[in-house]
């Protein structure tokens, strides 16, 4: 492994080809061979593809998921990439499946993660992979070499320690940047590009991947749920555009009008410069072995917090069995300046505690985590249903909820020591009669360091948990079988990793738009009793 300086051009033109690290990237992902892949990545790989199928089959029917599919369907037979939930013999253009697939997947905030200097949850590059080696016909080998590289440069560029990484967000630019970069170079790997492809593949995606982060603010909507989406359609049209020779912007890095220099530290200092640790040629590809699945379907921060939470549930005062919150007086987390400031009280945002705010300000709060999870004694798939008499027992629970920063919490959340890093804190509970119960917890139960570490049967009743009754026992056990042979999969048989609903009824809009809008007379009618099924797309 080797540490590369990332730093912006003094004058334009001054930095060669050779030394800019979109090169770099291109060259990894040109020099990767299979060998270079353990055994246990490759089953990782296996396990993330599970993983996807499991969130984005749940989310199917939510509103935006809905939506994003309404626009794959109007590309219905323009090429040979899958959708969830439908059929493998009905094929759409690869931006389309791979938008909607990225927006499934992401819905439920319950995909793998990786924190460092940035946040990511690098299974975002899954589906436009997995799009374009539909569209393509690549194999299943060559996909999951692709899929570790996407991985590889994905953890690289959010940080492996010892001062690396790009951080985004200090500068409120949000995290697609980096999946589109991861993307780029996952596609070359995959389709053994030549290495000024994939450098321009790469060029093109990160510069048109910027982003604001005011999609994790105030009022938060589906921008949130649909990065991902745009990041696929993005990184595939910059694939396109280098596959037949166009030139992406250069150096994106680090220019003197690049990412670095306009949006990043490079904005304030001329001097700024960044760290990166890249794979060298024979060096072993496992930076995906670094990257921890979620249990619960919220944020990362949250997650040993969930599992410290249910824990201590059998320690507080109960009622009718179950927690008495008249005799608790405050809950007291302490943390780190993320948890504190993104999720937590620290970041005064009087949404996250209120119970009537959507699912995806919810499921960025510490309060209803650790509130919910003690109300209920547990955390599954109906967390987020509040019924109506549980809701103002709940808002006074998550009113009584506190965060504070520590610094030994906030240095343990920077660690580059994976014996110290930690996403948890200290959780203390001050009952009403002065009794004070506390835990504390550095790593979720599901983490590589955790309790208990996930491997296949995990994510199989993962898989099993979030498709009852959605997809048959049957249609399960055939997309497990195909991902267990993935290796030998050709590529026309890569839609049976996209599995059918056959044991529910996939949601249609009852709202019209642009792409379900009947053409008629060369006019789009958009009345709302025209028939869902009529609907054909337009010019």
């Amino acid at each position: 492994m080797k540490i590369h300086t990332v730093k912006a051009e003094k004058k334009s033109g001054s930095l060669k080809k050779e030394d800019q690290l979109a090169w770099k990237l291109a060259k990894l992902a040109a020099d990767t061979k299979d060998s270079d892949l353990d055994a246990d990545v490759v089953d990782m790989v296996k396990n993330r593809i599970i993983d996807n199928a499991a969130i984005a089959l749940a989310a199917l029917n939510e509103d935006a998921v809905v939506v994003a599919r309404d626009k794959a369907l109007a590309s219905k037979g323009a090429g040979l990439a899958t959708v969830y939930g439908l059929p493998p013999d009905q094929t759409f253009g690869p931006r389309e499946a791979a938008f909607v697939n990225a927006v499934a997947v992401r819905f439920r905030d319950q995909d793998d993660t990786y924190l460092a200097a940035e946040y990511s949850h690098p299974d975002d590059n899954i589906s436009p992979l997995l799009a374009v080696a539909q569209q393509l016909g690549i194999g299943g080998k060559d996909l999951i070499r692709g899929i570790a590289v996407a991985y590889e440069v994905h953890v690289a560029l959010v940080g492996t320690g010892n001062g690396t990484g790009i951080c985004l967000h200090k500068h409120k630019v949000d995290h697609m940047t980096h999946i589109a970069a991861a993307s780029a170079a996952g596609f070359g790997a995959m389709l053994k590009l030549p290495m000024d492809q994939i450098y321009h593949t790469i060029n093109f995606a990160v510069h048109n991947a910027i982003s604001s982060r005011q999609s994790r603010k105030g009022d938060i909507g589906a921008q949130k749920e649909f990065v991902p989406g745009f990041c696929a359609e993005i990184s595939i049209d910059a694939l396109n555009s280098a596959m037949h020779g166009l030139k992406g912007p250069n150096p994106v890095y680090e220019g003197e009008d690049s990412i670095i220099r306009r949006f990043l530290d490079g904005k304030n200092n001329p001097d700024a410069e960044y760290k990166v640790e890249l794979a060298e040629p024979g060096d072993k590809l496992r930076n995906i072995m670094m990257t921890y699945p979620k249990e619960h379907a919220f944020e990362y921060q949250g997650q040993a917090i969930i599992d410290m939470a249910l824990e201590m549930v059998d320690k507080m005062p109960k009622k009718d069995g179950r927690v008495d919150w008249s005799k608790i007086s405050g809950i007291l987390l302490e943390t780190s300046h993320h948890t504190d400031h993104v999720i937590g009280t620290g970041a005064n945002d009087p949404q996250k505690i209120d119970p009537d705010s959507p699912r995806g300000t919810l499921d960025h709060s510490i309060m209803f985590a650790i509130a919910r999870s003690m109300q209920l004694g547990r955390w599954d798939e109906d967390v987020y249903d509040i019924a109506a008499p549980e809701k103002e027992e709940l808002r006074a629970a998550m009113a009584k909820v506190k965060t504070v920063q520590v610094e030994e919490w906030e240095r343990r959340y920077h660690s580059t020591d994976p014996k110290e890093q930690s996403f948890g804190g200290k959780l203390i509970v001050t009952l009403a009669d002065g009794t004070v119960v506390s835990d504390e917890k550095a790593c979720a139960n599901a983490h590589p360091l955790g309790k208990t570490p996930w491997k296949r049967p995990n994510y199989i009743k993962k898989l099993e948990q979030l498709t009852k009754g959605l997809i048959s026992d049957a249609e399960r056990k055939a997309f497990l079988a195909n991902v267990d042979k993935l290796e030998a999969l050709p590529g026309a048989q890569l839609g049976l990793l996209t599995p059918k609903f056959d044991a529910a009824k996939l949601e249609e809009l009852k709202t019209k738009g642009v792409y379900n809008a009947v053409c008629k007379e060369g006019k789009a009618v958009l009345n709302d009793d025209l028939s869902r099924k009529k609907v054909s797309p337009g010019r």
